[in-house]
């Protein structure tokens, strides 16, 4: 699904709406439209401009949505008093009365458009916990490198165990999500991605070692609007408890994998899981791996899901062992789980070269 690209406005007043969208369409420009914060939330902090109505300042704040830039609150007259506690929470840069603002306003929907999306995103969650989704994150985006593809991973599961131990990078230096949600989230795209840790063409956004709740959505979005512009690939390691962050990343995938165990409760437990992820996803498939005690089929996993089958995975002993060592996988390019990864990584940017 690709990310808005036009303002945002969140107002229930239907006269206001007539008034804002006559500005945008002065303009030139097209708008995006929530009459409350709920219908609002998906698309706040992805687009490159929020309008919120005085009617809906207030409980916008109450709903908790993040803080962000480029916000302004519209009202026809002057706002009530409740409506200024509203400006610093939102990040509101303006307050402003019409019709007295609307020429401002008209320069600000003029303002210059969302650079072009050139990447693809791939987002991979467990069906249950220990599924294996880390390993085949991290193989895609070694094998997305191998394939000459300037490539972020991003590890968003806060109780994982960790990507940067999954490639044995836990001592390269760089940017990690507790330093970035420090920031808001507001940081140069460019400056961004050269802050975080990378090697060659791979660049890791992780977790330290030290205590973070979750990932802050703001961040999210910003690393999101930073990688779309400067990486072609992007793989998104996600949790299976979604927060706001982790549904910022399933609706920017171009495709999501679903990593089930060959076993009948595994099974069980992804399909509460796809019940939670579909929402907010387009395309979702299934990778199966193994072993199956039960000698279950991967396709039957795939029937009993309703998903179409990725691929399917046998274990890897000289890989598991490898990882106990720092050793990445797929280092070797060799081996089953490089062969899928390889050609998932192939599937997902042939589709970019037809949609372009």
């Amino acid at each position: 699904m690709p990310l808005p690209s036009r303002p945002l406005l969140v107002t229930a007043d239907s006269d206001l709406l007539d008034d804002l969208l006559r500005l945008a369409a002065a303009a030139g420009n097209e708008v995006e439209v929530a009459s409350d914060p709920a219908a609002a939330r998906p698309r706040f902090l992805l687009s490159p401009l929020v309008l919120i109505g005085a009617d809906q300042a207030v409980p916008c704040l109450r709903a908790r949505l993040p803080r962000r830039s480029r916000v302004i609150i519209v009202a026809r007259g002057a706002p009530a008093g409740e409506v200024w506690s509203a400006v610093e929470p939102l990040g509101a840069d303006n307050i402003v009365m019409l019709p007295e603002a609307e020429p401002w306003l008209i320069e600000q929907f003029t303002g210059r458009p969302r650079p072009p999306v050139i990447s693809r995103t791939v987002a991979v969650i467990g069906g249950r916990g220990g599924a294996g989704a880390s390993i085949l994150a991290a193989g895609l985006a070694a094998m997305a490198v191998d394939a000459r593809h300037r490539t972020l991973l991003i590890d968003a599961d806060p109780l994982g165990g960790g990507l940067d131990l999954v490639l044995g990078w836990e001592e390269v230096s760089g940017l990690r999500w507790p330093g970035l949600a420090d920031a808001g989230g507001r940081v140069d795209p460019p400056a961004l991605l050269g802050a975080l840790p990378h090697r060659g063409d791979l660049v890791l956004l992780s977790f330290d070692r030290k205590e973070l709740s979750g990932v802050p959505a703001e961040a999210m979005a910003a690393t999101l609007d930073a990688a779309q512009r400067g990486r072609d690939v992007i793989v998104a390691d996600l949790p299976r408890q979604l927060d706001d962050a982790a549904v910022l990343a399933l609706q920017a995938a171009d495709r999501t994998l679903l990593v089930v165990p060959a076993e009948l409760r595994a099974t069980a437990s992804a399909a509460r899981t796809l019940a939670q992820i579909r929402p907010h996803c387009d395309e979702v498939a299934l990778v199966v791996r193994g072993p199956a005690p039960g000698n279950l089929k991967p396709r039957q996993i795939a029937h009993t899901l309703g998903l179409p089958l990725a691929g399917s995975l046998r274990p890897e002993p000289a890989m598991c062992q490898g990882l106990e060592f720092g050793k990445p996988p797929t280092t070797d390019a060799k081996g089953q789980l490089a062969q899928l990864c390889r050609r998932l990584i192939d599937e997902l940017m042939s589709t970019r070269a037809v949609t372009a």
